[in-house]
C-alpha cells in the first residue's frame, strides 16, 4: 500500500462533544469528519440516574458519551471519506484536561458499578469542574511551607482543575468511594484504555496536571501532610507506567473494531490534551511560536528550548509537546463561554428580532455592530474571570467584572469589552512569558473563535503579535491523526509528520500600531483592576462564599 493510500484517524473529545477526522498520511489532507453531541452535556446541576442536586461550582460527565463518540463519529468520517477502512493504519485520540474518571482496576467507570450511580463522585469530573479550590489552596499552601522543588514548575500554584486537588476532594467528601476507586485515570488515558484494552498513561497530562516532575510524584510525606491516610494516593490510585507522545500504547481490540469499523490490530496512539495535540497540526514545533486553542477556553502551549520558571503557568514539561524541548502551558478558563453566557443571557428581545431579520446569529449581529466602534468609544473595560483565572493568578474563586456602564450603554458595548477583557487576559500571559525569559514571537490561534474576524483583529492589536490561523477547522483531531501516524511508523517523529501534514496561515491578522496605543489605555485600566481583584481584595471570593452559602441552606 503507497503512502497515498493510507490514511489515519484522529478524534478530538472536547466539553460538549467527540468529532473524528480522516486524514491522508502522505499530506494531511482531511477526506472527511463525524461528530457527535454527548447526550448528558456537562452534568452541572442534578445526576442524571436520580435527579439528585449538585453543590455550586461541580462539573461531571458519563464515560459512555465517550464511547459514542468511537461507536458515530468515527464511522460517520470514514463514510464521509469515502475510503476502504482497510487501507487505516492509526487511530489516535485527544481529550480535554484535566478531566478525571475514578476506575475499578480494569477500567469500568465507578458510575457503571452497580449502587453507585447515585454518588456524584462516582463520575467523571470535567476539567471545569472548580469545586476542589479549597483542597487546592491547601495543596499551594503546604507546598509553599515546604519548599517543594516542583511549585516552581507549575508557576507556583496548582489548580483545582488538577488531579490531586480533585482527587483530595474525592479523598475527604467520599472516603467509602475513595476506597472503592481503584485507579484515578486521566480520560485522555481511559479513552486509549477502551480502545487497545490497555492503560497507559500519557506523558503530557501526567506532567501537566499530575505534578509528575523529573520522574517523581509529591512525596507520600507531603500528601500524608494534607490529610491523614491520603499519602498512599500516588501509589494506590495514580502511579502507572508512563507512555510517550506518538508512540503506540497497543493495537486497536476486536471490541472497538466492531465500535468504530476499523480493522482491529491497527496502532492506537498514547493519549495527549486537546491543546498539545494542536501544536504540531498548526506546525508550532519551534521556540516562540504559542499556540492559542480558543474554544469554550483557551489553552495556551509553546516550546521553548530552556527551563524558566514563569509566574502562574499551567506547567512546564520535559517533552510535553515535542520530544527535545521544553513544553509550556497556560491558560484562561473561560472565552467562548463567556461570550455564550452573555448572549444567552444578556441580550434583549429587539436584538433577537434585528438578527433575524438579517439572516445572523446573535453573535454575528453583535460582532457587526460592535465592530463599528472606535477602540475605547465603549467606555468600559472587563475582567474575564467568569470561569475563575487559569493563568497567571490561579484562582477559580474568582468572578466576572465589567467597570464603566451607564445608562447609555448598550449590548454590543458589553459584548465587545468581553472581546477585548480575553485579548488583555492573553496579553498578560504572553508579557508574562517574556518577562520570564520565554519571549513570544507569533500568536497561532487554533479553534472555531478563529472565525471572528474582529476578535482576531483585536487580539492582534491588543498583544501586538502577528496571528497566524491554522488552516484547519478541526486542529486537536488533525493533531491527533500526526500522532496516529507516527505511532504506525510511517513517520520517524511528530516534527518530521507536522511538516507534511500539518497545516497554517501565516501573519492573517497583523497588529495596527494606532489601535494599539489606543489598546495600551485600556490594557492599564484592566491591569488595574487584574491586581486589585485578583491579587489585594477578597471581595470576589466572598461572594462566591456567600452564594454556596445560600444555595446549601
Amino acid at each position: 500500500m503507497s503512502p497515498a493510500e493510507q490514511f489515519v484517524i484522529g478524534v478530538d473529545f472536547g466539553t460538549l462533544s467527540g468529532r473524528a477526522v480522516v486524514v491522508r498520511v502522505s499530506d494531511g489532507a482531511e477526506l472527511g469528519a463525524g461528530v457527535h453531541e454527548y447526550a448528558h452535556a456537562v452534568i452541572d446541576e442534578q445526576l442524571p440516574a436520580t435527579g439528585r442536586r449538585l453543590p455550586p461550582e461541580w462539573a461531571l460527565q458519563v464515560p459512555d458519551d465517550y464511547r459514542e463518540v468511537l461507536r458515530t463519529a468515527v464511522p460517520e468520517a470514514v463514510a464521509a471519506a469515502g475510503i476502504d477502512p482497510t487501507h487505516v493504519i492509526g487511530i489516535a485520540t485527544d481529550f480535554t484536561a484535566c478531566t478525571m474518571v475514578p476506575c475499578l482496576a480494569d477500567g469500568t467507570p465507578l458510575n457503571e458499578v452497580d449502587g453507585l450511580a447515585d454518588r456524584p463522585h462516582s463520575y467523571i469530573k470535567l476539567w471545569k469542574h472548580h469545586a476542589a479550590q479549597p483542597q487546592a489552596d491547601r495543596i499551594n499552601e503546604l507546598a509553599r511551607e515546604r519548599g517543594e522543588s516542583w511549585l516552581p514548575r507549575y508557576g507556583g500554584l496548582i489548580s483545582s482543575e488538577w488531579e490531586f486537588a480533585k482527587a483530595l476532594q474525592l479523598f475527604e467528601e467520599d472516603r467509602e468511594l475513595y476506597d472503592r476507586m481503584e485507579r484515578w485515570v486521566e480520560a485522555a488515558d481511559w479513552i486509549v484504555w477502551q480502545l487497545c484494552g490497555r492503560y497507559v498513561r500519557n506523558a503530557c497530562t501526567a506532567g501537566y496536571k499530575g505534578i509528575l516532575q523529573d520522574g517523581h510524584y509529591p512525596s507520600a510525606d507531603f500528601l500524608e501532610g494534607l490529610a491523614p491516610g491520603f499519602g498512599t494516593f500516588v501509589a494506590d490510585k495514580l502511579e502507572h507506567p508512563i507512555g510517550q507522545l506518538g508512540s503506540a500504547a497497543g493495537t486497536l481490540t476486536a471490541e472497538a473494531s466492531e465500535w468504530t469499523g476499523l480493522p482491529a490490530g491497527i496502532a492506537v496512539a498514547v493519549g495527549n490534551v486537546d491543546a498539545h495535540v494542536t501544536a504540531p497540526a498548526a506546525q508550532a514545533v519551534e521556540a516562540g511560536q504559542m499556540v492559542a486553542i480558543m474554544g469554550t477556553s483557551t489553552c495556551h502551549v509553546m516550546s521553548a528550548d530552556a527551563l524558566r520558571e514563569v509566574p502562574g503557568m499551567c506547567g512546564v514539561v520535559d517533552g510535553g509537546i515535542i520530544a527535545g524541548s521544553w513544553g509550556y502551558e497556560a491558560g484562561q478558563s473561560g472565552v467562548g463561554d463567556i461570550f455564550g453566557w452573555f448572549v444567552d443571557n444578556a441580550v434583549p428581545p429587539s436584538y433577537h428580532e434585528a438578527a433575524a431579520a438579517a439572516g445572523e446569529s446573535l453573535h454575528e449581529h453583535l460582532t457587526r455592530l460592535a465592530a463599528g466602534q472606535a477602540v475605547g468609544e465603549h467606555g468600559l473595560v472587563a475582567l474575564d474571570w467568569h470561569s475563575g483565572n487559569r493563568s497567571v493568578l490561579v484562582d477559580h474563586e474568582l468572578s466576572g467584572l465589567i467597570v464603566g456602564e451607564t445608562l447609555a450603554t448598550r449590548p454590543e458595548d458589553c459584548y465587545r469589552a468581553l472581546l477585548e477583557a480575553t485579548a488583555f487576559g492573553t496579553r498578560v500571559i504572553t508579557e508574562t512569558f517574556g518577562d520570564s525569559g520565554v519571549p513570544v514571537k507569533e500568536l497561532i490561534i487554533a479553534g472555531g473563535l478563529a472565525k471572528n474576524a474582529l476578535l482576531m483583529q483585536i487580539y492582534a492589536d491588543v498583544t501586538r503579535l502577528p496571528l497566524s490561523i491554522i488552516d484547519s477547522e478541526q486542529g486537536p483531531a488533525l493533531g491527533s491523526a500526526i500522532h496516529a501516524a507516527v505511532a504506525a511508523g510511517a513517520y520517524p517523529d511528530v516534527p518530521a509528520a507536522a511538516k507534511n501534514m500539518g497545516k497554517v496561515r501565516r501573519g492573517v491578522h497583523l497588529p495596527d500600531e494606532e489601535r494599539a496605543k489606543a489598546y495600551d489605555q485600556l490594557f492599564d485600566l484592566y491591569l488595574e483592576l487584574h491586581e486589585y481583584f485578583g491579587r489585594n481584595s477578597k471581595l470576589m471570593r466572598k461572594l462566591k462564599s456567600i452564594r454556596r452559602a445560600a444555595l446549601e441552606a
